[in-house]
């Protein structure tokens, strides 16, 4: 296997249709960003690629798709790290692939190493990678893009592991929105994980010179990956709207408790009311009041048992007890 490094892809670009045309090597040409657009656009001429595909490349809005041709196939994917300093963040990248009898061509649209693995597999003749085709390649690449989309899991995850022990411990408003953060990072992630599902599912089954009929399970155990990353996500989603419910029914418990004492408070204070406003009318003879000299304080007497009275009986119903 050859492939071809990041360093000089000028120097590779009018030469790469020489050593695609050698059976006997597969040729890997990496570009790790689409700034230089003449060295791709040269390639591109010199292979026969359609000038609908050179624009796609250069497409990053895009989304992902998968186009045969009669000397190639091309499709691209989106690729999701976890952000190093933002846990509520993920890198985003689409990144784009065309598959020749004889070679494979990956653009990435940033700098950056997601085929670290991969890389390793050659340098190290580790594997099958070195005895089998292009396709095989761009399996071991594809899989490595799933394997970011599950370290983007395990960064979700363990934040859903913090928030639940925060929202067990506390009320603060902040968890909330740190489920909606972990919320729409999911549904990012999805929205990215299940094209490249499509795709797979696409490789599994399509008939073509650039698959080899061999090669067609490795595609049916990616779209088996892309599919445990969706339901990953699905729980995930599902643990999340469980710890938002519960979120809003302890600020609704937090409520009632709050209505309950104000209720008791109330019920107490009715008939407090009522006594005063019955012996605060102006009329000359008040019963107990005129009558008899403690009659201002059998009145206190009164309303101190009625309360005492309604605050037992609060108690012994447990509307005063917090739960």
């Amino acid at each position: 296997m050859y492939f071809l490094t990041k360093d000089s892809p000028e120097n590779f670009a009018v030469d790469f249709k020489n050593h695609t045309e050698d059976s006997d090597y597969v040729s890997w040409l990496n570009f790790h960003d689409l700034s230089n657009k003449a060295a791709i656009e040269t390639l591109c001429n010199n292979l026969d690629i359609d000038r609908l595909t050179y624009d796609d490349i250069n497409s990053p809005q895009k989304r992902p798709k998968l186009e045969e041709y009669d000397n190639y196939i091309f499709f691209t994917v989106k690729s999701a790290v976890p952000a190093e300093n933002d846990t509520f963040s993920m890198h985003q990248e689409q990144i784009s692939f065309i598959l020749g009898k004889h070679y494979l061509i990956s653009f990435q649209a940033k700098s950056s190493d997601h085929f670290k693995e991969v890389r390793g597999r050659i340098e190290q003749k580790r594997g099958k990678i070195r005895m089998k085709g292009p396709d095989f390649l761009l399996f071991r690449m594809l899989e490595a893009i799933v394997d970011n989309y599950f370290e983007v899991l395990e960064s979700i995850t363990a934040e859903i592991v913090l928030i639940d022990n925060k929202l067990r411990n506390s009320e603060e408003k902040g968890n909330l929105k740190s489920i909606e953060s972990e919320k729409r990072r999911l549904i990012e992630l999805r929205k990215i994980a299940l094209p490249l599902k499509d795709i797979a599912s696409h490789l599994e089954k399509v008939q073509t010179v650039f698959l080899e009929n061999e090669n067609h399970p490795y595609f049916a155990d990616l779209k088996e990956q892309c599919l445990s990353v969706l339901e990953e996500i699905d729980a995930n989603k599902q643990i999340l709207d469980g710890m938002t419910n519960l979120y809003y029914a302890v600020q609704g418990q937090k409520m009632n408790d709050i209505m309950r004492v104000l209720t008791v408070a109330s019920t107490i204070f009715m008939p407090l009311t009522f006594i005063v406003g019955v012996y605060g009318m102006n009329f000359k003879n008040i019963y107990l009041i005129e009558e008899t000299r403690y009659g201002y304080s059998i009145i206190w007497g009164i309303m101190v048992l009625v309360t005492l009275s309604l605050l037992y009986f609060s108690f012994r119903k447990g509307w005063l007890k917090r739960k």
